[in-house]
């Protein structure tokens, strides 16, 4: 089962959960039986969120690693800053104006597959860049999981 993301942000992931024994009558020997995979909803800002949303990226794109250019990083960095600043703009207004979406997307996706420590040193990066406070890592992780729904 993949990972599916909502419009809403959050993400359905799929959970193996633990081996559980069906033991018939009291014989000692029964096989031990796998229950059903079961999911989970996770909510951006959640423990694991993060982690499954770059995993979610890596599926859309068939697991191919990202890579980041100093002027996709740019246009992702402006991205950011302009949905942040705006939440009631439409994520598809904003990337309607970029030069390289392509890019933006490979930066974007570079930051996440990161982890949270590379999601806070880039909302760092923005607050310096485009200036404002920097972003908390959940709110920039669910503004670049709106960008890169949109991208694809």
């Amino acid at each position: 089962m993949e990972i599916i993301r909502n419009d809403d942000g959050t993400l359905l992931v799929p959970v193996t959960p633990e081996r559980a024994h069906e033991v018939e009558g009291d014989d000692p020997d029964a096989d031990e039986v796998a229950a059903a995979p079961t999911t989970r909803l996770l909510h951006p800002g959640e423990g694991g969120y993060d982690e499954a949303l770059a995993e979610w990226d890596l599926q859309q794109h068939g697991g191919e690693s990202a890579v980041s250019t100093a002027d996709g990083r740019q246009e992702a960095m402006a991205l950011v800053h302009a949905v942040a600043e705006e939440p009631d703009q439409p994520v598809a207004a904003v990337v309607a104006e970029l030069d390289d979406p392509g890019a933006s997307a490979e930066a974007l996706r570079h930051v996440l597959v990161g982890g949270v420590h590379a999601v806070e040193d880039f909302a760092a990066e923005v607050s310096e860049a485009e200036g404002g406070e920097p972003l908390k890592a959940h709110q920039a992780t669910k503004i670049i999981g709106e960008i890169l729904a949109e991208l694809d």
